[in-house]
């Protein structure tokens, strides 16, 4: 069993009971939902220390009775036998305490800007980038989180061609950054009389919701672009400039708002958007830079590479990174099924962390 860091357990435990405290005095509101915050947090770890100490005491009595020579032999058999059940309940104790332990990304717990881009494949292609988009909303309302659509551009024949999103809940880009890549199908489209099996790809991309204070903005450095929306709106979008683009000209990218019908509205938004597109570049120089470290990790969030494919005719889905397959299609396009894979690849990042603390 690999030891567990004590000091660092009795550091948690003492913040636990400092936390507890300061709960129970009389704080401002944002000071109690920023504790509030902080003990939800801490709980879990706590009872998982404290389940594991008293384990450990557990064994050590038994240790204690079997190795007393006036412990009669029908004693020392039934202490034998209870300490099997002890050790493999405290090695879960000691791994769930490491999972709790292991660095944290700093953005976890932020909401996130999903974006969902047609590829190679037409019109079958901006299908499939809908069915992703609606299997991911069906995700988030069964996880508690919402959806707000900030842009979205339709195929020719149904579909879309792209949609950006914002993603609002407790851990959504902790668990949504795993989707980011490209995700293949392969399927026999509805327009196809011969029924071949055509293959299409749609590239996701999620980024973390950033602050102000995650990424500076200068305002010379932007060029605000307003102009009429468009596509279905009714009469509103030939009468109002509602519709925003901002081009970060150090940077060149550019961003695109017209969903809300006011000119504010669609501002704020696209500087969202900005500040999460500024924010990933910048991850992203960082991520390149430690690549001979990192190299293999699951959710590298390499958007270049192909990370799953739906094969339809044969109701799979598979996802290349951790080579898991799941016979359960229809499931996974509900939105039911699609935590098993993203919980395994959260398990996989885990082992890969621990690994790494390991080979230190």
């Amino acid at each position: 069993m690999i030891a567990l860091p004590q000091q660092k357990l009795d550091a948690l435990l003492h913040r636990h009971a400092l936390v507890e405290r300061e709960l129970s005095s009389n704080l401002a509101p944002d000071a109690f939902v920023k504790l509030s915050r902080e003990h939800a947090e801490l709980e879990p770890v706590i009872d998982a220390i404290k389940a594991f100490r008293a384990a450990e005491q557990e064994i050590a009595d038994l240790d204690a009775i079997i190795a007393d020579p006036s412990t009669d032999g029908e004693m020392k058999k039934m202490a034998e036998a209870e300490k099997p059940d002890l050790q493999e309940k405290r090695e879960k104790l000691a791994h769930d305490i490491r999972i709790a332990l292991l660095p944290k990304d700093a953005m976890d717990d932020h909401d996130a800007i999903l974006e969902i881009r047609a590829g190679t494949g037409g019109d079958e292609a901006a299908l499939f980038a809908g069915d992703l988009f609606r299997m991911y909303e069906r995700y988030a309302a069964k996880e508690g989180w919402t959806t707000e659509v900030l842009s979205l551009s339709e195929g020719t024949k149904g579909g879309i061609k792209e949609v950006i999103a914002e993603v609002h809940g407790r851990g959504v880009f902790a668990k949504m950054k795993f989707e980011s890549g490209v995700h293949r199908v392969q399927r026999v489209p509805d327009t196809e009389a011969s029924g071949r099996i055509h293959t299409s790809a749609a590239t996701v991309a999620v980024l973390p919701e950033v602050e102000d204070v995650d990424i500076q903005i200068n305002d010379s450095d932007l060029k605000i672009d307003t102009m009429r929306a468009q596509g279905a709106g009714g009469q509103h979008v030939n009468k109002t400039e509602s519709a925003i683009r901002i081009t970060h000209m150090p940077s060149g990218i550019v961003v695109y708002v017209q969903e809300e019908r006011s000119q504010h509205k669609n501002r704020a938004k696209a500087m969202k958007m900005l500040r999460a597109k500024l924010y990933d570049q910048q991850r992203s120089k960082l991520d390149a830079e430690r690549a001979a470290d990192r190299r293999g990790q699951v959710g590298s969030g390499d958007r270049s590479e192909r990370i799953r494919t739906y094969n339809f005719p044969q109701g799979r889905v598979t996802d290349h990174r951790i080579n898991l397959t799941l016979y359960k299609l229809p499931q996974v396009m509900e939105g039911e099924a699609l935590d098993e894979i993203i919980d395994a690849l959260v398990t996989q990042h885990q082992a890969d962390l621990l690994a790494a603390e390991g080979a230190q």
